[in-house]
C-alpha cells in the first residue's frame, strides 16, 4: 500500500481518530469532575511498549506537595500523569528509563511549561511549575500545563554513576528533553483536544543548561525560554572543579597522611577581607555605594593588592593565598592562555558559606566535603571522562590538553554552548541570567557565549536573547542581592505581547525595602539621584 492509495489515507485517518478521540470543540472546563476524571484516567490508554504509565488520576484542589510545615501554595484541580519512556535494563543490570510527570489543570490557559531539573537530575520533581527566584504562584496555579523529568535515570542529584551507561549519558545530555517534550504535548492534545497555544521552558542550574539545550537542539518546540544560572559548558565546569582541588592543595595544611585539609586554606577572616576590599573599590562605580556591584566590568580588583608585606595578619593575605585565589577566580587556561572555564567575577559572595562550601568545604580533616570534591569530582569521573574512570586522582599530575580531549565526547552532546540559534531566534525569545556571586557558574563565560551567539546568529540573536547579571546573587538565589524577580512574567510578556524586557525589577530579603533594576547586557544599572531605595532612581546605561 503506497502513500497515494486511498486505503492508506483511510487507515491514517482512523489512526489519528483513535489517538485524538476527544472532540476538540469540547473545552475541558465544561466537563463535570467525573468526566474530567474519566478523561484523565483514559490517558493511560496511550501506553505502548516504549511508554508505560504509573499514574493517571484527577487531583482535587489543595496545597502543593512539599515537606511538613513548609509554606505551600494551593493548586487547582488537575490531572496528574506519571510515566516512563523507553524503560530498559542497562549497564550493570540497572533499570533505566526517562521518567516524567505531567500536571494538567482543568482551567487551562493554553500555555505549556517544561520545568527544568537540577544537579545531576535523577529525581522526578513535582511538576507544579516552580519558577526560580519568583515570589509568585507556581505555573500550574497560573493555568499552565507543566511537565518535569528525571532525565533518564533515578538516584541522588549528586550521583553520577549513571554515566557508566551510554544511553543514560545521551538521555541526560539532551534526549530526555526531546522525548518528554513530545510525549507531554501528545498528552496535552489528548486531554484538552488541542495543542498548547504557547510553550515555555524555565529552569535554573542544570535546569538552566537544559533550557539553553532546548533552544539549541529543539529550536521549534518552545516559544519562550528562561535559563537561570545555567551549567552551560558542563564538561568544562567539571574540569575546572577538579582543577580547583589541585590549586587549593598548594597551600592547604596537610594531615598526618599527607592529605590536604582544604577548609583551612583560607580563614573566614581572610575571605571577609577580600569581600570588603572588593566593595571598597567597586561598589560606587555605578554612582551609589549600596553594597551591590552593578558595574562589574569596570571593577579592576586584584588579590595582589592585599599581599602581606611582613607577617600574616587578618588584614592581608600570604603570597601563596594570593596566588591560589587568583587562579581560582581565573579558572584553568589552555596552552594559548584561553580560559577553559571562567573567569569568575569578584563580588560579595566570596565571603559566603556557599563559596566556602563550593571550593573549600568545612571538613577539618583530610577527607574533603567541598562541592568541588563531591559533585564535581564524581561527575568528572563517571560522566565527563570518556571512558569513565572512577579511580581518577585529582591530585596526581595530569595534562590539561589531554583532559580536554577526554571530556570532549560527553561535552559534545551535553554542553549547551552552541552559539548558532538562527531557527530559534526566528520564532522564539529567551532570557538568560546569572548571579554575579554564583560560586559555580562564571558570568564572563556566559557573556562570552552571548557575544559569540550574536556574532553567529546576527541581529536576530540580539533581538531574541537577552542576558541579565544579578549583583551579589549566589547560585540560583541567596547572597547579598536583590534575588527576587519575575522572569516567567517577563518572558510571557515578551512572547505574547512583544514587550522586550528593557529592565526587570528585583527585590530581596538581604535588602529589605529596596528595589533595583536588572539591566540587559551590556547595560548597567546606574544611580540617577533621588530615593536610593527605589529602582526608579536607577537607569540602565552603558
Amino acid at each position: 500500500m503506497n502513500a497515494r492509495d486511498p486505503r492508506h489515507l483511510l487507515l491514517l485517518a482512523g489512526t489519528l481518530a483513535a489517538v485524538f478521540a476527544i472532540p476538540a470543540a469540547t473545552p475541558i472546563q465544561a466537563q463535570t469532575p467525573s468526566d474530567a476524571a474519566a478523561r484523565c484516567a483514559g490517558l493511560s490508554g496511550l501506553a505502548r511498549a516504549n511508554l508505560t504509565f504509573a499514574k493517571a488520576e484527577l487531583v482535587e484542589a489543595g496545597p502543593a506537595p512539599g515537606p511538613p510545615g513548609a509554606r505551600r501554595t494551593n493548586l487547582p484541580t488537575h490531572c496528574l500523569v506519571q510515566g516512563t519512556i523507553n524503560p530498559r535494563v542497562g549497564v550493570g543490570g540497572r533499570e533505566f528509563g526517562i521518567g516524567f510527570e505531567v500536571r494538567l489543570p482543568l482551567e487551562w490557559s493554553g500555555r505549556f511549561m517544561f520545568q527544568g531539573g537540577g544537579g545531576l537530575d535523577g529525581v522526578l520533581g513535582a511538576a507544579i511549575g516552580n519558577v526560580p527566584n519568583s515570589t509568585g504562584a507556581p505555573a500550574l496555579a497560573r493555568g499552565f500545563a507543566v511537565v518535569s523529568t528525571d532525565a533518564g535515570h533515578r538516584g541522588s542529584m549528586v550521583d553520577a554513576s549513571f554515566g557508566l551507561d551510554q544511553q543514560a549519558r545521551v538521555d541526560f545530555a539532551y534526549n530526555g528533553l526531546s522525548e518528554v517534550t513530545r510525549e507531554a504535548k501528545a498528552l496535552i492534545a489528548r486531554f484538552y483536544g488541542g495543542a498548547p497555544r504557547k510553550s515555555y521552558f524555565v529552569g535554573c542550574s542544570n535546569g538552566g543548561r537544559q533550557a539553553l539545550m532546548a533552544s539549541q537542539r529543539l529550536p521549534l518546540e518552545f516559544d519562550g525560554i528562561v535559563a537561570g544560572d545555567p551549567a552551560m559548558s558542563f564538561s568544562r565546569i567539571a574540569l575546572g572543579e577538579v582543577w580547583n582541588m589541585q590549586v587549593v592543595a598548594r597551600i592547604a595544611p596537610k594531615d598526618e597522611a599527607g592529605r590536604p585539609i582544604y577548609a583551612k586554606a583560607f580563614s573566614p577572616a581572610d575571605l571577609s577581607l577580600v569581600r570588603q576590599a572588593v566593595l571598597n573599590q567597586c561598589d560606587a562605580l555605578d554612582g551609589l555605594g549600596d553594597g551591590m556591584i552593578n558595574d562589574w566590568r569596570s571593577c579592576g580588583f586584584r588579590p595582589s593588592q592585599l599581599t602581606c608585606t611582613a607577617g600574616k595578619t587578618d588584614q592581608c593575605l600570604t603570597a601563596g593565598q594570593v596566588s591560589v585565589l587568583e587562579d581560582l577566580m581565573s579558572g584553568p587556561k589552555g596552552a594559548a592562555g584561553n580560559h577553559i572555564y571562567g573567569p569568575f567575577t569578584f563580588d560579595t559572595g566570596i565571603a559566603s558559606s556557599a563559596w566556602r562550601g563550593m571550593r573549600l568545604g568545612t571538613s577539618e580533616t583530610g577527607v574533603p566535603n567541598s562541592a568541588d570534591s563531591s559533585l564535581g569530582l564524581g561527575q568528572f569521573r563517571f560522566l565527563q571522562l570518556t571512558p569513565p574512570d572512577q579511580d581518577w586522582d585529582p591530585l596526581a599530575p595530569y595534562d590539561l590538553a589531554d583532559l580536554l580531549r577526554r571530556i570532549r565526547y560527553q561535552g559534545g552532546i551535553g554542553d549547551a554552548d552552541s552559539p548558532f540559534l538562527s531557527t530559534f531566534a526566528n520564532s522564539g525569545k529567551m532570557i538568560v541570567y546569572n548571579g554575579m556571586s554564583d560560586q559555580g557558574m562564571a558570568t564572563p563565560h556566559l557573556v562570552r557565549w552571548y557575544e559569540e551567539m550574536v556574532a553567529a546568529t546576527g541581529d536576530a540573536g540580539r533581538d531574541a536573547v537577552r542576558f541579565f547579571g544579578v549583583p551579589g546573587m549566589l547560585h540560583c538565589g541567596g547572597g547579598e542581592a536583590t534575588d527576587r524577580f519575575e522572569m516567567l512574567d517577563a518572558i510571557v510578556a515578551w512572547v505574547e505581547e512583544g514587550r522586550a524586557p528593557d529592565r526587570i525589577i528585583a527585590t530581596g530579603d538581604a535588602f529589605p525595602g529596596i528595589s533595583r533594576p536588572l539591566c540587559p547586557y551590556p547595560l548597567v544599572a546606574r544611580y540617577d539621584g533621588g530615593n536610593p531605595a527605589s529602582a526608579g532612581s536607577f537607569s540602565c546605561r552603558s
